[in-house]
């Protein structure tokens, strides 16, 4: 399994190693004590969610305000994903910035996204399934929405044709507006 620090501090790319025969293949997705060892991390499941989408669903840029806050864990487990983060911490040498890797189910390819972090894909194929095993459990209210066409980020979705988006992300305020509610976290407390 190898560990990768990514553009944006304490996010990581983590691609796995794949045993393979004539009956297929196997491989560690996640393992909390190679995290630990290789970056620092001590991440701790508390809930496992899926998400299944169309060709060209667009979901996010979604966080978690600290507290509670929520650290992801997120992999592609049916399809191929584009996967963006977003440095939502206030204070980060690198807030605002994002990082992309493609996600697919062939690769098992994951990505650690930190307490404070933005996260959001696109569906590059019908039926996409993405696993998100979260630090944190539920808690209504502490949602952070941040629209994922929002101009001054310019992320490279690299759509074909119209986006396909829930009312909540298309109504969602951009960086700047979040940034003024005072609603993101601090680099340091993240």
């Amino acid at each position: 399994m190898r560990i990768e620090e990514t553009t944006i501090p304490g996010t990581f790319l983590i691609e796995p190693d794949h045993i393979s025969d004539d009956r297929g293949v196997f491989y560690e997705s996640m393992r909390s004590d190679e995290l630990e060892r290789s970056a620092g991390i001590a991440f701790r499941p508390r809930q496992i969610n899926y998400s299944v989408s169309r060709r060209h669903t667009l979901r996010g840029i979604h966080s978690v305000r600290i507290p509670p806050g929520q650290a992801k864990f997120v992999t592609c487990v049916r399809g191929a994903l584009r996967d963006i983060v977003v440095d939502l911490r206030v204070g980060s040498p690198a807030f605002g910035r994002h990082q992309v890797n493609e996600l697919d189910a062939a690769s098992g390819r994951s990505v650690y996204v930190p307490e404070g972090v933005g996260h959001g894909f696109l569906a590059l194929t019908d039926d996409a399934c993405i696993c998100y095993v979260v630090s944190s459990t539920y808690v209504p209210g502490t949602q952070i929405d941040i629209n994922p066409l929002d101009p001054d980020l310019d992320l490279p979705w690299d759509c074909a044709g119209t986006p396909l988006l829930s009312d909540k992300d298309a109504t969602a305020p951009s960086l700047a507006e979040a940034l003024a509610t005072g609603m993101l976290s601090d680099f340091q407390a993240a």
